[in-house]
């Protein structure tokens, strides 16, 4: 237990920054295009619609990539999860990521608002299985043993998962740390005004500051390998743990 201090709230937001360091990659590292593919063909409603099996496989793609054994959560996952274990239910993490790095590195408190790759989501029921295998538009639903799965991901144009409980949370917390992330990208890009309109200790902790670095109080410049346990060890020791 901390030493005679009150354990702030605390939000954190993760972006593919924290990833990257994992060996994930994704269609954006590569000028916007996934085999030459516009994001527009492989990541929006429309898209699904008009070809479905290049957005499967697509989604098939990636979701054997990030079963490669090269791919590991990396010390930025694991110092967050030792966060997370000192300040149980006054901290939440919320991520962009669609990946499973942070549940891997030891997080049970994740918020992924733009989905999972290893989902998969009934188009009729909105139910949804954990999938680890390739599938499309001839594998059996589950619950309705119809051929309408879906990736369990937020497509552009979609509303983002969790909202309600996110902006809940931003609307107490005491620090709001922004890891991995640019922040140009709405309702994100929100979130660090919020937290800072309710009077919370705003802090960027990226590769290089981003567009929206005026908005923060704090900023943390490097790999998130490197300064993400830094301010951990550093938060744990102010509180005494």
């Amino acid at each position: 237990m901390p030493l005679n201090k009150t354990l702030p709230n605390i939000v954190v937001l993760t972006g593919a920054g924290i990833s990257a360091e994992s060996g994930l990659k994704t269609f954006r590292d590569n000028d916007g295009l996934w085999e030459n593919h516009s994001v527009e063909e492989v990541a929006t409603p429309e898209a699904f619609k008009r070809n479905p099996d290049l957005v499967y496989r697509f989604y098939n793609a990636r979701r054997a990539q990030l079963q490669e054994d090269k791919v590991k959560p990396n010390s930025a996952h694991h110092a967050l999860a030792k966060l997370e274990q000192r300040w149980q239910d006054k901290m939440v993490l919320v991520t962009q990521n669609v990946d499973n790095l942070h549940e891997r590195g030891g997080s049970e408190r994740v918020l992924h608002m733009h989905g999972e790759l290893l989902s998969a989501r009934c188009g009729f029921s909105l139910k949804t299985f954990d999938w680890e295998a390739p599938f499309d538009h001839t594998t059996p639903c589950p619950c309705c043993n119809t051929n309408n799965l879906r990736p369990d991901i937020v497509w552009f144009g979609e509303m983002p998962m969790y909202m309600d409980d996110i902006y809940a949370h931003l609307s107490n917390a005491d620090i709001f740390i922004a890891i991995g992330t640019s922040g140009n990208v709405y309702p994100a890009a929100g979130f660090v005004q919020l937290a800072k309109s309710t009077g919370a200790h705003t802090i960027e902790a990226n590769l290089e500051p981003g567009s929206s670095n005026a908005l923060f109080d704090e900023s943390l410049t490097g790999k998130a390998s490197e300064i993400v346990p830094m301010w951990v060890d550093e938060l744990l020791e102010q509180y005494g743990f």
